[in-house]
């Protein structure tokens, strides 16, 4: 068995060892539940919602580091009000020891709440640097944005990796969540013939309810056709069943070559439910063992 927890597959297969975590600020009580769960210096990313606070972000990240992770706070440009307060954050990351590496994003709301439009201001304000981050994070949409052209999305991916090299920062590539491995391994397959050497991690929803999953699909644009949901696992008739990303990674795992694809990892998002997806990656992990 592979690191999948499928049939062997090709050498470097993307390994489930290697995964990333995503989680809130609410869910600070949770992760340290799994805290004997999860690896230590597993990478835990802290989201930047609109109705979570300065302190609440901090006090996750602290926690993430506390507990032995690395913690990865997210930056929402178009959340950040003023310069100000961008650099009130990236301060606080600092004497916090929690701001080594970060993920950038452009964020929700549709007109900018303070100077920056989108996650590449962020990168090229030059304050990353000099707060002391190392490593970006940057999201990656093998299935499109609802509200973004594909040309766009393309454009700014280049922008974004071209100003990561000249601003001396390591990078990498968080991908939106998806229930079809084609459109995703399409989409990294020309990432690497565009000439984007970052490694990707691949966004991938932990176990959870039909409904909840298909509500997060709706909200971010992820394609859900009758065909893609039951190849994924899901039932359109039973939204009261549960889904895990068995089918996905097993596809993943056939599909993934290193020679096309590149480094490539995966990165959960687990929708609230961040002990249901340790306990099925622990789960999975024991297995592959046996």
């Amino acid at each position: 068995m592979n690191p999948l927890g499928t049939a062997p597959a090709a050498v470097g297969t993307p390994p489930l060892a290697d995964f990333s975590l995503e989680m809130t600020g609410k869910d600070v009580p949770a992760l340290a539940d799994v805290a004997g769960t999860v690896p230590p210096g597993t990478r835990v990313n802290v989201t930047f919602l609109g109705t979570e606070d300065l302190a609440t972000r901090l006090a996750a990240a602290r926690a993430v580091k506390r507990l032995g992770f690395v913690p990865v706070p997210h930056i929402s440009a178009r959340r950040l009000a003023s310069r100000a307060e961008f650099e009130r954050f990236l301060a606080a990351l600092r004497a916090d020891g929690t701001g080594d590496e970060v993920l950038t994003v452009g964020g929700d709301p549709a007109r900018p709440e303070g100077p920056y439009a989108d996650s590449l201001a962020l990168i090229e304000s030059g304050l990353l640097q000099r707060y002391g981050v190392r490593r970006v994070g940057i999201s990656g949409y093998p299935e499109g944005h609802p509200a973004i052209d594909e040309d766009v999305l393309w454009s700014a991916l280049r922008d974004k990796s071209a100003a990561l090299a000249a601003g001396g920062l390591e990078g990498g590539i968080v991908t939106q969540f998806g229930f079809d491995v084609d459109p995703v391994l399409a989409w990294i397959e020309r990432l690497r013939g565009d000439g984007t050497t970052l490694p990707v991690r691949i966004g991938v929803p932990g176990p959870a309810g039909a409904r909840r999953l298909l509500s997060y699909a709706a909200r971010f644009g992820v394609g859900t056709s009758a065909s893609i949901v039951r190849k994924y696992g899901l039932s359109l008739t039973n939204l009261m069943g549960t889904a895990g990303p068995d089918r996905f990674l097993r596809a993943l795992a056939e599909g993934y070559d290193p020679g096309r694809h590149g480094d490539v990892k995966i990165h959960f998002y687990t929708f609230g439910g961040l002990k249901a997806t340790s306990e099925w990656i622990a789960r999975v992990g024991k297995e592959t063992c046996a």
